[in-house]
């Protein structure tokens, strides 16, 4: 379903224009960045705006209809961050090399999903 102009533009203020996943301004993106479903239509999500959010396209493209991936550090299953449920600092800090470090198991698990 295409999501109407105003909706996707609600989506872009809301978020600074910037990735909600990892930040990135959509100033600085090669490709045009995406509305994404946080939860996916797939399994139940809706187009709701709280359920919408700005991803650049390496986010949006790895992340895809994932819900869940395993923690690199306990190998457990774990439930990715939502970004709507929890406080993206308590989950990730940035690195001095501006790489971004999961701080939880939600966080490394966004982490290693992200980069996959």
């Amino acid at each position: 379903m295409t999501l109407r102009k105003a909706v996707r533009q609600l989506v872009r203020n809301r978020a600074g224009n910037c990735c909600e996943y990892c930040r990135l301004p959509a100033a600085a993106g090669a490709v045009p960045f995406h509305v994404d479903h946080i939860n996916p239509v797939k399994h139940g999500g809706s187009d709701d705006t709280d359920n919408l959010c700005l991803a650049c396209y390496k986010c949006n493209a790895h992340k895809g209809h994932d819900l869940v991936g395993f923690d690199p550090q306990t190998g457990e299953l774990t439930r990715l961050y939502h970004l709507r449920e929890q406080r993206w600092e308590e989950h990730f800090t940035i690195q001095a090399d501006m790489r971004i470090q999961g701080l939880t198991a939600q966080g490394r698990t966004m982490v290693r999903v992200a980069n996959e």
